[in-house]
């Protein structure tokens, strides 16, 4: 089969692989897509580590093509996904208090373990979320994992119906959050991106505010003109983006990291006590926070912009990402 895997020059690169036979628990996908996340961009450039010849992806999609003994969660023809939770050890303390992202022996699609860009994916199928009807494999992709890690984002902010809350960064993360955030959580949505097209697309999704870091003091403007926000996302990757949000939000307001940048922020210790701001780290989701992410999406209520490209396109897609050319999610077609 045809698998997109890391490249020796630390680039993504389409080759063929053979999988190995199913073991007890495990289902085999004949993978339909597969989006490309800025995650598979650092795990392609070693910057977790160096992974040569991982097959790449956790934003797939695949349709159930055979189980092994001892499968009762997933059956043939079944949709279901490959995200980058792909399995915990399901007995320590996190996988048994609803907080399984943060198992310590956890392993990551498309990073510790093969992923799904590949015409077929093995996947531990209790772990593999099925994609309900009435949402397309394309979309249920970009739910996987950007759609998945927004929602649970907004969860973790703690903002309710009718507060503000402000997003920085409006590209792939960015515009689902703004999704969740206004049709799910029913808030009022402070759209922050230094690129005007992205906060034209946040206008056609209804942002009640948006603001350009580059035209305006952003933390400024948000503590005038609404005396603050609740909650702040911040998928942006730029270090600043993560100070203004602190500067951003009201006294007991909470920020959520998403964004990985390679830099520090900065932290005002007294303003964090003695305003009693939270900030918090919020990891992708669980396979429950998944069920609900895709739900959403199969009522309507969530729609990714996708585009779907061919398995040859890959660096070309790496490409545009790193120069900030991509809006919505780029999905990689592995129909065959």
């Amino acid at each position: 089969m045809k698998a997109i895997v890391v490249g020796k020059d630390h680039q993504p690169q389409v080759t063929e692989r053979t999988l190995r036979p199913l073991k007890y628990g495990e289902a085999l996908l004949d993978m339909e897509c597969c989006g490309v996340c800025h995650t598979d961009l650092h795990v392609a450039h070693a910057d977790f580590g160096d992974v040569t010849g991982t097959i790449l992806g956790h934003e797939g999609i695949g349709i159930v093509k055979e189980v092994a003994e001892g499968v009762t969660s997933l059956k043939v023809g079944d949709r279901a996904s490959v995200a980058w939770f792909f399995e915990g050890c399901g007995h320590c303390e996190y996988c048994t208090t609803g907080r399984e992202t943060l198992c310590r022996e956890v392993k990551n699609a498309g990073y510790s373990v093969d992923g799904g860009m590949a015409q077929e994916c093995i996947v531990t199928a209790d772990y593999s979320v099925k994609v309900p009807d009435g949402l397309s494999s394309e979309a249920a992709s970009s739910i996987t994992c950007a759609g998945v890690t927004t929602y649970k984002a907004i969860k973790e902010s703690g903002v309710r119906a009718g507060e503000w809350l402000v997003l920085f960064g409006l590209g792939g993360l960015g515009n689902l959050a703004l999704q969740y955030a206004k049709k799910v959580f029913n808030a009022k949505v402070i759209a922050v991106d230094i690129n005007d097209s992205q906060l034209e697309f946040a206008k056609q999704y209804d942002a009640d505010v948006t603001l350009n870091p580059k035209e305006v003091d952003v933390a400024k403007y948000i503590q005038e003109h609404v005396g603050g926000a609740h909650a702040a996302v911040v998928t942006a990757v730029a270090k600043q983006a993560f100070n203004a949000a602190v500067e951003s939000v009201r006294a007991g307001g909470t920020v959520v990291a998403v964004g990985l940048p390679t830099e520090s922020m900065d932290l005002s210790i007294p303003r964090l006590v003695l305003d009693g701001i939270r900030v918090v780290g919020s990891l992708v989701g669980t396979r429950e926070d998944l069920k609900e992410a895709f739900q959403f999406g199969a009522e309507g209520l969530v729609v990714p912009k996708t585009q779907l490209r061919p398995m040859e396109d890959v660096q070309d897609i790496f490409k545009e990402m790193e120069e900030g050319k991509i809006n919505g999610r780029m999905v990689i077609d592995l129909r065959h």
